[in-house]
C-alpha cells in the first residue's frame, strides 16, 4: 500500500519549481519556524498524512559542497534555541536536542537518482538567514558536523514529533558558506536564475516510491 505524503515548502519559488515539477497536494507554509509548525499541525490534524516531508532549499555549511548539491536530513535541531542552564544549546525544554528523521524515508531518499551529489546528515534551522562566515561559523561552532541550514525543518520535526508522524527534510543547496556577504547572496540569486526544470524532480522520484 502507498503511504500518503504531506509535502510542505517555506517559499513561493521553491513552491512554484515543485508544481512546474509535476508535484500535487503541496502546502506552501510561509517562511519562519511559526509559519512552518502551523503548515505542520493543520496537515495533520486534517489531512492525515502518513508521513511529512519538508523540501525547498537550504545553505550548505561544510567545504566542498556545491550549488544544487542534496542533502538528506537524517536528523535536525535548533541553532537559535536555548533555554537556559541545565539544558543544551539547541535543545527545547523536555525534547530531544535533535529530532530524527524517519529511517525508512532516509533509506528511500538514499536510492533516488540524482546528478548533483547527495549528502546525508545535519540540517540546523533557526529564524535567520544566514550571509556571512561568522553567522555560519556561529552555527557551526555549536553543531560542527552541520550540513545546512534553513528556517523551517526543525520546528517542523518537533511538531511531528508530537503527533508521531515520519518525517524527513529534503533540501537543495541553494547557497554556500562564502566570503563576504555579497557573494553569498549573489550565490543564492544564481541558484533561482540558473535552477533546472527537473532539480526539483528528485522529490517526485521519493514521493513515487512511497
Amino acid at each position: 500500500m502507498k503511504r500518503k505524503a504531506g509535502i510542505i515548502v517555506a517559499m513561493n519559488l521553491e513552491y512554484e519549481a515543485l508544481v512546474k515539477a509535476g508535484i500535487r497536494g503541496v502546502v506552501h507554509s510561509g517562511i519562519g519556524k511559526v509559519s512552518a509548525a502551523r503548515a505542520a499541525t493543520e496537515m495533520i490534524l486534517s489531512e492525515h498524512p502518513d508521513c511529512i516531508i519538508n523540501s525547498g532549499c537550504a545553505g550548505g555549511l561544510q567545504p566542498g559542497m556545491k550549488v544544487f548539491d542534496l542533502v538528506i536530513g537524517a536528523r535536525t535541531a535548533y541553532h537559535d534555541v536555548w533555554c537556559g542552564q541545565g539544558n543544551e544549546i539547541g535543545e527545547v525544554q523536555g525534547l530531544p536536542r535533535f529530532f530524527e528523521a524517519d529511517p525508512e524515508l532516509i533509506s528511500m531518499a538514499r536510492l533516488v537518482e540524482y546528478d548533483h551529489k547527495i549528502h546525508t546528515g545535519l540540517i540546523c534551522s533557526g529564524d535567520q538567514f544566514l550571509t556571512t562566515p561568522e553567522e555560519m561559523g556561529g552555527v557551526l561552532a555549536k553543531y560542527p558536523d552541520a550540513l545546512a541550514c534553513d528556517m523551517e525543518s526543525a520546528a517542523i520535526a518537533q511538531v511531528c514529533h508530537y503527533y508521531k508522524v515520519p518525517f524527513l527534510s529534503f533540501r537543495l543547496i541553494s547557497d554556500l558558506n562564502s566570503p563576504s556577504r555579497e557573494e553569498h547572496i549573489n550565490s543564492y540569486q544564481g541558484f533561482w536564475r540558473d535552477i533546472a526544470d527537473d532539480s526539483y524532480n528528485v522529490l517526485l522520484r521519493l514521493i513515487d516510491s512511497l
